[in-house]
């Protein structure tokens, strides 16, 4: 089927490692944290840096750092690398995946039995009034340019069309933020390690101002610095590995790049990658224990519950209201605390979503282990559902 990567399903996880998200001050370029995590990774899988046949490097940039061109940065803190073929992805906010799939087309391939997959970004240092003109780079400038409040102000206005047509939800919004914030307590790498609370969420307040349309602070992700790295490779060199992850699926999407040239409340195309992705692992949504999802501001995860299915269109507010998307509900989302209380370094989110999925299905978790992972799911967005992937992720047995 065309947009799916179902001949990468076998590829397997077996290495990972993740910096903390947040304003990292002892990191001052990406360089630093790309170098934080590209060994670690590789030392968690349990392998020499002479066995990694490629490197896929995650990183949007943008105009956040003068530094660009990343891919060979690696070699500074791995030099026994030196000479692999090295190459940078971007695809907005889904960056990171994006260099899974490079990864995952060249194992499937064999032109690489171990491939090493690093993401990272430095926001933090940019001034607050620049960082929402580098994002707007993620829109479709001709017409979305002008916008106010940067990206939050495209959600801003995606919230306002939501409402229009299904009413009000902003209960659940604060509903959403607030679980958010609740599971991000017990993520070490969280950026807001703190239970805001419902009310806090719903209210408007000095401390939790509007932002854009009906979104307010509590309900946008954070400018973050942060890396995450992955280790992958095939099916049957993993099963002689300490642990594996396995791809069920993995499925790209990508629509019009123009918001006025579809229904962008309908969340088309993260619902044509949910749908491919869970028939190309044979599986349905119930089978799922767990999914972590793309939250750049709580209205995307109020509409990615409608496009995987937990809920019908226009009710995706019951799955939040409800608790269905709880850590105790029928299918938890975002454990990890998501975008909103982990963080969202850009090139960084993709592959950190994978390797915390990981996590799960190994029992590696920590205070984030549910009771059951067996089998999970991570939806990455780049732009306002431009770019959409999704992967159906199992512990290899």
């Amino acid at each position: 089927m065309s947009g799916s990567s179902n001949e990468a399903a076998g590829a397997c996880i077996v290495g990972w490692s993740h910096t903390p998200f947040g304003r990292l001050e002892d990191a001052p370029d990406i360089e630093a944290l790309l170098g934080r995590v590209a060994r670690a990774a590789i030392e968690d899988a349990g392998i020499e840096p002479a066995e990694i046949d490629a490197v896929h490097v995650g990183v949007f940039n943008a105009g956040f750092q003068k530094q660009d061109f990343p891919a060979s940065l690696v070699f500074q803190s791995l030099p026994e690398l030196r000479f692999r073929p090295a190459t940078r992805y971007e695809n907005a906010c889904a960056t990171g995946s994006a260099a899974i799939h490079g990864a995952l087309t060249g194992i499937a391939a064999r032109r690489s039995r171990f491939a090493l997959v690093v993401g990272a970004e430095k926001m933090t240092a940019t001034p607050g009034p620049q960082i929402g003109d580098v994002l707007l780079n993620a829109s479709y400038r001709k017409e979305e340019g002008d916008i106010p409040a940067g990206f939050a102000g495209v959600f801003g206005r995606i919230a306002e069309s939501y409402f229009q047509r299904h009413g009000d939800q902003s209960d659940a919004l604060a509903a959403i933020a607030a679980k958010n914030h609740r599971n991000g307590v017990d993520n070490p790498y969280a950026q807001m390690r703190k239970d805001l609370g419902y009310e806090f969420c719903r209210r408007e307040s000095e401390k939790n101002p509007f932002v854009a349309g009906p979104l307010k602070r509590t309900d946008c992700s954070l400018v973050s610095d942060g890396a995450a790295a992955l280790v992958l490779t095939d099916e049957e060199t993993a099963r002689a590995m300490g642990k594996a992850v396995r791809f069920r699926s993995a499925v790209q999407v990508n629509d019009f790049l123009p918001i006025s040239a579809r229904d962008v409340i309908r969340f088309e195309g993260p619902r044509e990658a949910w749908s491919r992705a869970l028939s190309g692992a044979g599986v349905g949504l119930g089978d799922l224990s767990f999914a972590e999802v793309h939250d750049c501001f709580t209205i995307a995860e109020l509409l990615a519950y409608e496009a995987m299915g937990l809920a019908p269109e226009g009710q995706g507010a019951r799955a939040a209201l409800e608790g269905w998307s709880a850590a105790d509900g029928k299918l938890p989302v975002n454990r990890s605390g998501g975008l909103k209380s982990k963080g969202h370094p850009i090139g960084a989110t993709g592959i950190s979503m994978h390797a915390i999925a990981a996590m799960q299905l190994t029992g590696q978790a920590g205070t984030m282990q549910l009771p059951k992972a067996e089998l999970g799911a991570v939806f990455n967005m780049g732009g306002a559902a431009v770019a959409n992937y999704v992967s159906v992720l199992e512990r290899l047995g």
